[in-house]
C-alpha cells in the first residue's frame, strides 16, 4: 500500500471499539486521550523498520481520537504519536517524538531495544525529567499489529469446575516446557508446547483441574536487567493488556493462545491468567515513554497530590494505574472481558489486588472496581482470585475481599511452614488454617473455598527449598543477595543446600510429603506450584524473577526420589478428589447437626481426650489429631441427595520425637485402613488399623486413617 494512497483513504471512523479493529473491509482506529491536542497514526511496512505513513486522526468524540482505513488488513503494523503539553509539574508528559504502543493493541510484535531515545526527557540531564528529548524512539520500540480475530472454537465450553472441587497448578508458560523431552523442540516454551499431549497427560495424571498461568499479557524486560544480561522472566511488567506475550508464541499468531485454551478445555482443564493491572512497565517519573505516559499521563496514572510530577506508588514498581478515572477503569474491564469472550479463559488472579481497590488512599471494599465486576454479566461468572495486598499503607487485606472473590491466603502458607518447621504455640492457628480459615472468611458469609491455600508460589522458595535452605541464596540476581525477603519460615533439616547425607535427605523427603499431604487434605482450594510434585529446586533462590534459565525451568528428568514424590502426590490428589470430606462447601460446625448425635469434626490430644481451650495455647504442643465425619457433611448433590463419605482421622506430629496416639472408644469403628504415613516413604502403607491400640507416629510425620461408612463404632 503506497503512502499517498493511505493518506488519501482515511475516513472518520468511530470512537468504539477502542484499538485497531478489522471489520472485513478495513480497520478502525480509536485512541482515548483526555488532554492531547493532536494524534497521529503511524503505519509501518511488513518488516516494521520503515514508516510508510503518518495520518492525523482528526475526528474526536468524547475524548477519543478515531479514524477508519479502508482496504487495510490484518498484519498491518502501527503505532501512535500523541502531541500536547510537556509540563511534568502539571502531570503532562506529551512528546510527539516518541512512538507509542496502543493500550488496546491485540498483538505487539518485536522486542524493545533499550536506548535513551525511549525516554521523554534527556537521560542524565541536570534537570532530569523536567527536560525534553527530541529524538525519535520509533527504531527502538515494538510495533502494534492488526489481527484477524476469527477463530474456529467449535463446541468449546468452559469446564466450570466448582470451586470446592478446584485444584490450581501455578506455572510459567515458557519454563514449564523448556526442557520437556517429549515436546517438539520448536514448541518448547510456547503456548503450543503447553498444549502438547504429554503435557496435558501430566496435568490429568496429577489431578489438577485448573492451571494458573503467570503473566501472559505483553510485557517488557527492564533496562537494568538487560544491561546485566538478565530478563524479566516472571513477566510482572505489563505494557499491553490485550496482547498475548509474543515470545511465548511459536507461530507469532494470537490464534496459538486460543488453540491452547481450546485444547485445555477439551481435557476438562480450566485456564486462569495472572494479571497485572496495578502498574505498567513505564515505571516512575524517570521511566521510559512507551504508551500510557505519552498518551495521557495525568489520566492513566495516580499522581502525587502535592507534586504532580511524581507518582503514587502502591506497587513497588514506580507507578499505580489510576482506577479512579472512568476510562482507565474501562480499559481494565474491556481487557478482562476480551480475555473471557475472545480468548475463552476461565478466570483471573489479580496481582497486588489491593491497589485496584484504592479510591482516594485507603483500600475500599465498595470501590467502583468491585461494584462493576460484581454486576458484570460476563466477569461475575468466572473465577476471581485476589493477591490481597499491595505495598501501600493499609494494603494488607487478607480476608477482606467481597463475596465472590477467593484470595491467596499467605496466613495459611506461613502457619503450615511454621508448624512443620517445629515451632511451638501454633497448633491453634494450624487448626484454623487446616479447616478453611473460618476466622477470615466465615464472618462475611464466604465459603471455605474463598481460601486459596498454598505452601509455595512463584515468589519465594519451592517446597523442596523450604526443607533444604535456612537462608535465601539470590546471588545470581546480581543484587548481592539483598533482594527477596528473609522471612521464609524454612528449615534445612541440618545441612544448608545439597547434601549426600542419607538421613538428611530422608527427612527432607518426609517433610515434602508432610507439606503436600497437609495442603491437599486442608479445606479450601489447594494451589500447587509447578514442579513441587517432583521436588523442583531453585537452588535457594527465593526471588528468581530474572532467571530465565535452569534455576527456574522444570527438569523433566527427575531422580528416583523425585519420581517417588510425584507418585505420592498423584495418590493424595486422587484421595482428595474421591472424598468430599476433604473439600467441603461449608465450614465445620463442631457440634451435632439437625438432631444428629454426630459431630462433623473433633480435635484430639495424642492421649485421646478432646482439645480444650487450655490445650490450644500450649507452647510445647506440636502433635494433635482430628476426626472428620463423613456423616456430618450437611450437603446435598445435584439431585438433592444427602452427601455422605467415609470418616477419617488425621494425626499430625511436628515434634522431633515419636508420639503415641490413642483414639477415644466409640468415636470410630474398631478397625480402619491406614492410607498414609509419611514416615513410611512414598509407598502406600496399605495396612489395617486397630483403633483400640496406640499408634506410634514417628517424628515429623503425618498419618491418615480411613473408617468406612459401613463400619459401626
Amino acid at each position: 500500500m503506497a503512502a499517498s494512497a493511505v493518506i488519501d483513504a482515511l475516513w472518520p471512523g468511530k470512537p468504539y471499539p477502542r484499538g485497531a479493529t478489522w471489520d472485513g473491509m478495513g480497520v478502525n482506529f480509536a485512541l482515548f486521550s483526555e488532554s492531547a491536542e493532536r494524534v497521529e497514526l503511524c503505519l509501518f511496512d511488513a518488516s516494521g523498520r520503515n514508516e510508510i505513513a503518518r495520518l492525523a486522526l482528526r475526528e474526536q468524540t468524547d475524548q477519543v481520537f478515531h479514524g477508519y482505513l479502508p482496504q487495510a488488513r490484518p498484519g498491518l503494523l502501527y503505532g501512535y504519536r500523541v502531541y500536547g503539553p510537556y509540563r511534568p509539574q502539571d502531570g503532562h508528559r506529551f512528546n510527539g517524538n516518541k512512538l507509542l504502543l496502543d493500550p488496546y493493541a491485540r498483538n505487539i510484535v518485536g522486542a524493545i531495544r533499550w536506548h535513551d531515545a525511549l525516554f521523554g526527557y534527556r537521560v542524565g540531564s541536570p534537570q532530569a525529567d523536567l527536560s525534553f528529548d527530541r529524538r525519535d524512539s520509533a527504531p527502538y520500540l515494538p510495533r502494534c499489529k492488526v489481527i484477524e480475530s476469527a477463530f474456529t472454537w467449535g463446541d468449546d465450553r468452559p469446564p466450570n469446575v466448582p470451586w470446592h472441587e478446584t485444584v490450581i497448578y501455578e506455572l510459567h508458560v515458557a519454563g514449564f516446557t523448556r526442557l520437556h523431552p517429549d515436546v517438539p523442540p520448536a514448541l518448547r516454551g510456547t503456548y503450543a508446547g503447553l498444549a502438547c499431549a504429554p503435557v496435558i497427560d501430566h496435568f490429568k495424571r496429577l489431578g489438577v483441574t485448573t492451571i494458573e498461568l503467570m503473566p501472559v499479557h505483553s510485557f517488557l524486560d527492564d533496562r537494568h536487567l538487560v544491561e546485566k544480561g538478565l530478563r524479566n522472566y516472571w513477566g510482572y511488567n505489563t505494557i499491553g493488556y490485550f496482547a498475548p506475550e509474543h515470545r511465548y508464541s511459536a507461530s507469532g499468531k494470537v490464534s496459538e493462545f486460543k488453540t491452547m485454551v481450546r485444547t485445555m478445555h477439551e481435557a476438562g482443564i480450566e485456564v486462569i491468567l495472572d494479571v497485572v493491572y496495578n502498574h505498567t512497565a513505564e515505571g516512575n517519573e524517570l521511566g521510559p515513554t512507551l504508551a500510557f505516559r505519552g498518551i495521557d499521563n495525568a489520566s492513566y496514572y495516580r499522581l502525587a497530590h502535592d507534586s504532580l510530577r511524581h507518582y503514587q506508588d502502591f506497587t513497588g514498581c514506580g507507578n499505580t494505574l489510576n482506577m479512579q478515572h472512568p476510562r482507565v477503569l474501562q480499559l481494565l474491564m474491556d481487557s478482562l472481558r476480551y480475555w473471557v469472550t475472545e480468548m475463552h479463559v476461565d478466570g483471573f488472579r489479580f496481582d497486588l489486588a489491593s491497589a485496584l481497590a484504592r479510591e482516594l488512599h485507603a483500600v475500599d471494599r465498595l470501590s467502583a472496581f468491585f461494584d462493576i465486576l460484581r454486576q458484570d454479566p460476563v466477569l461475575s461468572r468466572v473465577k476471581l482470585i485476589a493477591e490481597p495486598w499491595d505495598l501501600g499503607s493499609g494494603g494488607y487485606q487478607v480476608g477482606n475481599f467481597p463475596v465472590g472473590w477467593a484470595e491467596w491466603n499467605d496466613k495459611y502458607r506461613d502457619t503450615m511452614r511454621a508448624y512443620w518447621k517445629g515451632e511451638g504455640g501454633v497448633i491453634g492457628e494450624f487448626a484454623q488454617r487446616l479447616t478453611g480459615s473460618s476466622d477470615l472468611y466465615n464472618r462475611s458469609s464466604r465459603k471455605p473455598y474463598a481460601s486459596i491455600n498454598f505452601i509455595a508460589a512463584h515468589d519465594g522458595f519451592t517446597i523442596a527449598d523450604v526443607v533444604s535452605y535456612n537462608d535465601k541464596h539470590n546471588e545470581a540476581n546480581g543484587e548481592d543477595n539483598r533482594d527477596g525477603h528473609s522471612h521464609n519460615l524454612s528449615w534445612n533439616c541440618g545441612v544448608e543446600g545439597p547434601t549426600d547425607d542419607v538421613d538428611v535427605r530422608a527427612l527432607r523427603a518426609r517433610q515434602q510429603r508432610n507439606f503436600i499431604t497437609t495442603l491437599l487434605l486442608s479445606q479450601g482450594v489447594p494451589m500447587l506450584l509447578a514442579g513441587d510434585e517432583m521436588g523442583r529446586t531453585q537452588r535457594g533462590n527465593n526471588n528468581a524473577y530474572c532467571q530465565d534459565n535452569a534455576i527456574s525451568w522444570l527438569d523433566w528428568t527427575p531422580s528416583d526420589d523425585q519420581r517417588s514424590l510425584l507418585a505420592f502426590t498423584q495418590r493424595v490428589m486422587a484421595l482428595r478428589a474421591a472424598h468430599p470430606v476433604f473439600r467441603r462447601r461449608d465450614f465445620f460446625q463442631g457440634r451435632p447437626l439437625h438432631g444428629s448425635t454426630v459431630r462433623d469434626i473433633v480435635w484430639l490430644q495424642p492421649h485421646g481426650t478432646e482439645m480444650g481451650e487450655q490445650e490450644w495455647g500450649q507452647d510445647h504442643a506440636r502433635a494433635l489429631a482430628v476426626f472428620l465425619s463423613g456423616d456430618g457433611l450437611n450437603e446435598v448433590d445435584g439431585r438433592g441427595r444427602a452427601v455422605r463419605d467415609d470418616s477419617f482421622v488425621v494425626m499430625f506430629n511436628a515434634d522431633s520425637n515419636e508420639v503415641r496416639f490413642v483414639l477415644p472408644p466409640g468415636l470410630v469403628a474398631p478397625t480402619g485402613e491406614l492410607l498414609i504415613d509419611t514416615s513410611f516413604g512414598a509407598d502406600r502403607p496399605d495396612t489395617a488399623f486397630d483403633s483400640g491400640q496406640p499408634y506410634v507416629l514417628a517424628a515429623r510425620s503425618l498419618a491418615l486413617v480411613r473408617f468406612k461408612r459401613n463400619a459401626v463404632p
